[in-house]
C-alpha cells in the first residue's frame, strides 16, 4: 500500500471501470475529513438523525450500483472521518489508520454490489475498518513484540535497575512541585493587593501574552501608559512578595527564590 496523494479537487465524473481491484486511490485521499453534522436541537431530532442518514446512505448505494460514481465519492465524504477514528483508536498511529481507511473503501467499492442492506451502511463500513484494524494490530504485535522492550523492565536478573533510570528527565521532583504550588499561591495573593489597572495590564501581558498595542486597545489607554503600568505592577509585586516573605528581599535575583530546576516561566508574571 502506498502513501496517500496530496489533497486536491475531486472529480465526480466516472473515471475508472467497475472491475474488481481497480480503484483510483486519489479519489479517496483527496477528500478531507469532515466532522459529523450537527443535529437539530431536541430529542426527536436527535433520534431521527441516524435514520435519516441511513436512508440517505441507502440512496447513495442504489445510485452507485446504478453506475453513478459520484455517489461513492459522497459515501467517502460522509464516512471517512468515522472510519479513521475507528482505526486510530486501536492502532494509535495516523499512517496505519490512513491505510486502513484506504483499504476499507477499496473493499467497499468492490463489495457494494453485494451489500444487502441488512444493516446501515455506516455499520457495514465500520465493521470492515475494525476487522482490518484488528488484523493490522495482530501483525504489528507479532512483528514487534520481540524487537521492543519496556522502559520499566530490569537490565537482567542480577541487576534490577530499569532502563528508565538511565533517561534524564526535566520533570520536577515532589519537593519542587510543592515549592512551585506554594509560590504560585503566594503570587496570586500578592497580586490582589495591586491596583486593578496595573494588575490587569500585567495579567494581559504575562498570562495572555498580549502585545503592548493589544493591551492599549483593550484598556483604552496609550502604549506609554501600558508600559508604565506593567513596570509599576512588577515593582509593586516585588515589594508585596518581599513583605510577605522577608527572605526574598535579600535575594539578588528571582532565580534564588526556588530550586534551580523549576517549571519554566513560574516567575514570569512577576519578572518577565
Amino acid at each position: 500500500m502506498g502513501c496517500w496523494p496530496a489533497c486536491g479537487a475531486v472529480s465526480t465524473t466516472p473515471h475508472f471501470d467497475r472491475s474488481p481491484g481497480r480503484v483510483v486511490f486519489g479519489m479517496i485521499a483527496s477528500i478531507p475529513f469532515l466532522g459529523s453534522a450537527k443535529s437539530a436541537p431536541g430529542e426527536s431530532a436527535r433520534a431521527a438523525a441516524p435514520r435519516a442518514e441511513a436512508l440517505h446512505d441507502a440512496v447513495l448505494v442504489r445510485r452507485f450500483n446504478g453506475g453513478d460514481e459520484a455517489a461513492f465519492v459522497e459515501i467517502i465524504t460522509r464516512h471517512r472521518g468515522k472510519m479513521f477514528s475507528a482505526a486510530f483508536n486501536l492502532l494509535r498511529n495516523r499512517a496505519d489508520a490512513e491505510e486502513i481507511v484506504q483499504d476499507t473503501f477499496i473493499r467497499a467499492h468492490r463489495g457494494l454490489a453485494r451489500f444487502r442492506g441488512d444493516c446501515a451502511l455506516g455499520t457495514w463500513l465500520y465493521q470492515i475498518a475494525r476487522n482490518l484494524s484488528h488484523n493490522r494490530y495482530k501483525y504489528l504485535f507479532c512483528r514487534r513484540q520481540h524487537a521492543t522492550r519496556s522502559l520499566d523492565s530490569a537490565f537482567c536478573d542480577d541487576n534490577r535497575a530499569t532502563l528508565a533510570s538511565l533517561i534524564a528527565s526535566d520533570a520536577p521532583s515532589p519537593v519542587q512541585e510543592a515549592e512551585i504550588g506554594e509560590f504560585s499561591r503566594l503570587v496570586a495573593s500578592c497580586l490582589e493587593r495591586i491596583s486593578p489597572g496595573r494588575r490587569e495590564a500585567l495579567r494581559r501581558r504575562n498570562n495572555l501574552n498580549s502585545s503592548y498595542e493589544e493591551i492599549a486597545k483593550a484598556l483604552g489607554i496609550n502604549i506609554g501608559t501600558v508600559k508604565s503600568r506593567i513596570a509599576r505592577a512588577r515593582e509593586s509585586l516585588r515589594i508585596e512578595l518581599a513583605r510577605a516573605c522577608p527572605e526574598f528581599a535579600s535575594a539578588t535575583s528571582s532565580g534564588e527564590w526556588l530550586c534551580p530546576a523549576r517549571f519554566p516561566g513560574c516567575l514570569e508574571i512577576a519578572f518577565a
